[in-house]
């Protein structure tokens, strides 16, 4: 890490999306950063069979598939599978970054949210903030398991109380904005301190 290099040549990485042309990419970033372990899946099915045969170190996974939601599997990784798998981290990749969108992936558990079209510099970068992220992993009453996302302004995950005054009472609807910046999605992501 001193020298600014990473080497991925140890880590197993599962990649989930709907196109080969993107799985292409996202193979040849992953080789570029040394990985040699990269298990390329079409269907959530691919991907359980993967999660149930080996041991993975990070999850790359596209939410849009083809008549499935990449949103259910990041759940199904976090409610369904056993330690540590439902604590691995998970990168969701996509061409929509509305706060809707953004705000649907940190609420299934994913460790961040990065927008499409990505660049091997973006992804290393949120690669490397996941290595140093020192959110807890909670698992809520409600049904959410993964990091915390409480995050100042915010508001409380749906369906827990709030304990702050200014903490948002009304659930956040669709959103009508266009797609936010990547600069925007990592001001929302990032964790901030908060004194409760």
């Amino acid at each position: 890490m001193r020298s600014g290099r990473i080497n991925l040549a140890l880590a197993s990485v599962l990649l989930l999306d709907a196109s080969d042309h993107n799985l292409d990419i996202l193979t040849q970033v992953l080789k570029g950063l040394g990985a040699q372990d990269v298990h390329r899946c079409l269907t959530i099915a691919e991907a359980e069979r993967v999660i149930n045969r080996i041991a993975v170190d990070l999850i790359i996974v596209d939410p849009n598939l083809k008549k499935e939601d990449g949103h259910s599997f990041v759940e199904w990784v976090r409610r369904s599978t056993p330690d540590p798998t439902r604590a691995v981290p998970i990168i969701m990749i996509s061409g929509y970054s509305t706060l809707t969108t953004v705000h649907r992936a940190r609420d299934a558990g994913a460790n961040f949210f990065v927008a499409k079209p990505i660049t091997p510099k973006v992804l290393l970068d949120r690669i490397l903030w996941i290595g140093r992220d020192n959110r807890n992993f909670i698992e809520v009453a409600s049904g959410y398991c993964g990091p915390e996302r409480r995050f100042k302004f915010e508001g409380p995950p749906p369906g827990c109380e709030g304990r702050r005054h200014d903490d948002l009472k009304a659930p956040i609807g669709d959103s009508m904005t266009p797609n936010m910046s990547q600069d925007e999605v990592n001001t929302m992501i990032k964790p901030q301190r908060v004194q409760l």
